[in-house]
């Protein structure tokens, strides 16, 4: 998608990776820690900036020009369909909430909607207690899943990719996952919806986003939660880092939060070497819902996924096996 920053070579640094995604390359550098509490947070840099040629769903949402709703009036737990009326590509994120309609759902995985389209968006629910309208289009939560569900969503998705080509995720276990995680924060819902646990840790998520500011370049991040690599996220351009960052952080800021008394890992954290494990591991190829392509990846001690369009990863994640 246009000159994206992770396409330039960066040669500061002792942990320098070309990641290597088949014939697709991102170039990343492991910049200085910043921890807070007990999730530290190690920042990706790129080269020099230069704007994405797409819009967030945030930012389309916003502006008017994206919709997205239940699939029909009788509603389909596990899609909706999304219309882009806009001039503009927009970036939807794997596991990034959507609120509202029948049910709150969460993305299954990255998708580029192109302009003046219409798709099928799979998704998965995070409200397991309600099936009714609450409104006929979806509004953005401004949050992603946790960062622990996420994972076991993306190894799902990953199994259904590979055995059938559907972009599906184990409702069931995403539910029990969510009320096992509900009960140790004391969230309760009456519907079982995943964002009693944000709203009741808003103050201390705050005080992640208050100590957590994107550095100049940074198009990404590895993090660790009590001194143990979890997982990665980055993007091509360092402006849709900074519009996506909060969503990110409190996404393993709950996490982090939920794991507080557990004991520290006594190993050394070493994002260069995970960073590497992602680099340099398998990445199975399948045509994308929107544009682009998917890329499911597996190497040593990680999973994870990436969209790839016109040859240039725009977005990649991977999490600790």
């Amino acid at each position: 998608m246009g000159a994206g920053a992770g396409t330039r070579p960066v040669t500061a640094g002792c942990d320098s990776v070309a990641m290597k995604l088949n014939t697709l390359s991102l170039a990343l550098h492991v910049g200085d820690p910043i921890a807070v509490s007990n999730l530290t947070v190690f920042p990706l840099l790129a080269g020099e900036e230069s704007p994405a040629g797409y819009a967030t769903l945030d930012e389309a949402l916003a502006a008017g020009f994206v919709r997205v709703t239940e699939v029909s009036d009788a509603g389909h737990v596990p899609e909706l369909t999304i219309v882009n009326d806009g001039a503009v590509p927009v970036l939807v994120l794997d596991g990034e909430e959507l609120v509202g309609a029948k049910q709150n759902r969460i993305v299954n995985l990255s998708i580029m909607v192109p302009p003046r389209s219409k798709l099928p968006l799979p998704v998965s629910c995070v409200e397991a207690g309600r099936w009714a309208h609450r409104s006929r289009t979806f509004a953005a939560a401004g949050r992603a899943h946790y960062a622990s569900g996420r994972a076991m969503k993306l190894r799902q998705v990953s199994y259904f990719m590979h055995a059938s080509g559907a972009r599906h995720a184990d409702q069931g276990a995403i539910w029990n996952d969510i009320d096992a995680k509900a009960e140790r924060m004391a969230a309760c819902s009456p519907t079982h919806a995943a964002a009693a646990m944000y709203d009741q840790a808003r103050e201390a998520l705050e005080t992640f986003q208050s100590r957590l500011q994107a550095a100049p370049g940074q198009v990404g991040a590895i993090f660790a939660i009590n001194n143990r690599i979890v997982g990665l996220e980055a993007f091509d351009s360092a402006a849709t880092w900074r519009k996506s960052m909060r969503k990110i952080v409190e996404s393993y800021g709950l996490d982090a939060l939920d794991r507080r008394g557990e004991p520290g890992s006594r190993g050394r954290r070493d994002p260069g070497r995970f960073l590497s494990s992602v680099a340099s591991g398998e990445a199975e190829r399948f045509k994308a819902v929107g544009m682009g392509e998917d890329l499911r990846l597996r190497g040593r001690g990680v999973e994870g996924a990436a969209l790839a369009v016109d040859d240039e990863v725009v977005h990649v994640l991977a999490y600790a096996e």
